[in-house]
């Protein structure tokens, strides 16, 4: 009895930090920028390596790539993207976990 309740506590906690690892895809940024051409996301969390796409963001679609940066798995501080230039007032990053986008964050530019 005492190995069958140590096994289900274990299965429990290992799902639970799957769960957890699942859910922890975030940016912590704001949502307005003052750069066309630098965009900092702040603190990145990527449940496993992965990447930040910026694209120019119009009429609710993503447009042209403006700039990326590689991540890793864990938290990434202070994590910031160089853009091409453009005249864009809203960018969307978006953060691609084994190519499937994982988080999206819309921002606005105001200069």
């Amino acid at each position: 009895m005492t190995k069958l309740l140590s096994s289900l506590a274990i299965g429990l906690l290992l799902g639970a930090g799957a769960g957890a690892a699942s859910a922890s895809n975030t940016f912590g940024l704001s949502e307005v920028q003052g750069s066309q051409t630098l965009i900092q996301l702040g603190t990145v969390v990527a449940g496993d390596n992965g990447l930040v796409e910026v694209y120019d963001y119009h009429a609710g679609r993503e447009g042209r790539l403006l700039g990326s940066k590689v991540v890793r798995a864990g938290a990434n501080t202070d994590v910031k993207v160089s853009l091409t230039p453009s005249s864009t007032d809203k960018v969307v990053a978006v953060l691609l976990v084994d190519g499937q986008a994982v988080a999206r964050q819309v921002i606005r530019i105001d200069n």
